[in-house]
């Protein structure tokens, strides 16, 4: 099961509280774009095997979206962090380092 940290209200939640948004930070593209730029946005997505940045709403208590960054392959959860931020903090990411040093960091 897997148990994420909402960073508003502070309430540790199991999945069956949180809805699922898929890849966080990703970047949107205004009404003027290319049909390509709006194709990439809405199908080009990754999925890597290990650390993975996603967007998650805690759906049965606060109703705010979330970040957060896991793994994977073990479903570890390294840290969630507010919505509102381009990239993830700079503390998760040496937290994440610390533990996979082979990691290759966060690619926007």
């Amino acid at each position: 099961m897997l148990l994420l940290t909402c960073p508003y209200c502070g309430v540790e939640a199991d999945e069956t509280e949180l809805t699922p948004g898929g890849e966080a930070h990703i970047t949107r593209f205004g009404a003027d774009s290319s049909d390509n730029d709006f194709e990439t946005y809405l199908f080009m997505r990754k999925n890597p095997k290990g650390v993975h940045f996603e967007r998650w709403r805690h759906a049965y208590g606060c109703g705010k979206w979330f970040h957060a960054a896991r793994c994977t392959m073990t479903l570890e959860v390294f840290g969630t962090y507010k919505a509102q931020t381009f990239e993830p903090p700079k503390a998760l990411i040496n937290k994440i380092k610390k533990k996979r040093p082979n990691w290759e960091g966060f690619v926007k």
